[in-house]
């Protein structure tokens, strides 16, 4: 098989994971795409560990080693990454990042005078 067909194969993941970073805005889909691109980025690394090691006959396969230390961080960060998410779900409702941006920075429509206001009547 030649190089190219993993290497398109890769850029489409790639490109397709990145189309879902940027335009997606529910935090779990954000987080698949983001799984989408570093399964490219393996892809890549076993492709060119392949063609590499077919011209050195005794080679250390450090693609495909890298590979398993790429799937493992990527599963310590898809289950972290979900217990945020839920743990944030949980407390604010939702799971639309912008809404949550929103939340993080204060209410977009009111004045940081009016915020802090509206807390010191909350309490009285």
């Amino acid at each position: 098989m030649h190089l190219v067909y993993p290497a398109v194969l890769s850029a489409l993941l790639f490109c397709t994971g990145l189309y879902g970073v940027l335009a997606r805005r529910n935090a779990i889909l954000v987080l698949m795409s983001v799984e989408l691109m570093l399964n490219a980025v393996n892809l890549n690394l076993v492709a060119f560990d392949v063609w590499l090691s077919r011209a050195a006959r005794d080679t250390l396969h450090s693609g495909q080693a890298l590979t398993l230390f790429t799937i493992t961080v990527a599963a310590a960060e898809i289950g972290i990454g979900l217990a945020i998410v839920l743990a944030v779900y949980r407390n604010r409702g939702t799971s639309d990042i912008d809404k949550l941006r929103d939340t993080a920075e204060g209410r977009g429509d009111a004045e940081p005078g009016a915020v802090a206001a509206q807390k010191t009547e909350a309490t009285a």
